[in-house]
């Protein structure tokens, strides 16, 4: 019980707070600062504060550092290896820099960017995997995670070095950039991120490991602070920094939480929204044309390029409903998932 206070209850009441306070600042801070996005959605479009995922990104790290300097100053015998945390801790904030970079890129006219007109024009296709490489390099550093992985049908798999050297870059390139590729609608990525995370920190409790508790419970918990801020109607925007570093820390809950064939299946929403968007080259635009009673079609007609293109062509639906829609994917394949697990399959 008394590891449930360090590994879940204060890292994630300390992420929580911070994430609250912080988002309540960057909302002023940001939009004065300039960096801004459009909200296209409403009957009336207006800038908001962009770059919101930085204090998400924060409270994660003062929650991961709260257990770290606990272990530091002898107040326990820390589970949990110090060195893996303060690395995975570097690669979080490294990559939500580079969401960061993404979101300050804004201009004084809207220019044409994913296929639409926006005031952001953020960085090049091509730069945004390669920058993200960055952050996986703290990680790889200290060959975190165990290169053992079980795989249905097939067993266990040694990978040796290929595990810390080409899996994991390649995971965080991956998992990073597919989280940002799906939203666009209040609500929605943090939405789909608190299901991700819960279901997390639910198999790190009954099945994991302390890493994967202690991170799971820390990213819940900023993403449930933020979460009121980008509801219907939303107040900032998450940005690429959300996505970014939210992305960074289900990579290292994977790795470090030994889950990552069910992290797979909960992750999968986000693996099918990378092929839709790759049969268009990435050039794809998730928003919807707004009609006059408040529900959206798909700009592509019937062809679907996203998830959300999904549920617009399925039926006549609002900007929340929309939003609502994606979660219960999610949360159907959180389900799958768990019941892939407990039939022993995974």
């Amino acid at each position: 019980m008394y590891h449930t206070f360090q590994t879940i209850i204060i890292p994630g009441a300390l992420a929580f707070i911070v994430t609250l306070v912080g988002t309540r600042f960057l909302m002023a801070y940001l939009y004065g600062a300039g960096i801004i996005a459009e909200d296209s959605n409403k009957e009336h479009p207006k800038k908001l504060a962009s770059s919101g995922g930085l204090a998400v990104a924060v409270g994660i790290m003062v929650g991961m550092l709260s257990y770290t300097f606990g272990g530091s100053f002898n107040l326990y015998s820390p589970l949990i290896n110090l060195n893996d945390l303060l690395a995975i801790a570097l690669s979080i904030i490294l990559i939500a820099l580079v969401g960061f970079l993404d979101d300050v890129n804004v201009k004084a006219n809207p220019v044409k960017s994913t296929d639409r007109m926006d005031v952001r024009e953020g960085l090049k296709q091509w730069q945004k995997p390669l920058l993200t490489l960055l952050g996986a390099l703290p990680i790889m550093a200290v060959n975190a995670g165990t290169s053992i992985i079980t795989v249905p049908v097939i067993g266990s798999l040694n990978l040796g070095i290929v595990y810390p050297l080409i899996i994991i870059p390649l995971a965080v390139i991956f998992v990073s950039n597919s989280v940002n590729l799906l939203g666009g609608f209040d609500g929605l990525q943090p939405g789909m991120m608190l299901i991700a995370s819960f279901a997390f920190l639910l198999y790190s409790i009954i099945y994991g490991t302390y890493t994967g508790t202690l991170l799971s419970a820390v990213l819940f918990a900023s993403v449930l602070a933020f979460m009121p801020f980008n509801m219907y109607k939303a107040r900032i925007i998450p940005g690429d920094s959300f996505t970014y570093a939210a992305g960074a820390t289900l990579v290292a809950i994977m790795v470090m939480g030994n889950m990552e064939v069910f992290g797979a299946v909960v992750f999968f929403p986000y693996i099918i929204e990378f092929f839709l968007h790759l049969r268009r080259r990435f050039k794809v635009n998730d928003l919807g044309i707004r009609q006059k009673d408040g529900t959206f079609k798909s700009p592509y007609g019937k062809k679907i390029y996203s998830l959300t293109h999904l549920a617009m062509s399925t039926g006549r639906r609002t900007e929340q409903q929309i939003s609502y829609c994606i979660w219960g994917i999610g949360l159907a394949f959180v389900i799958l998932a768990f019941a892939l697990k407990f039939l022993g399959f995974l």
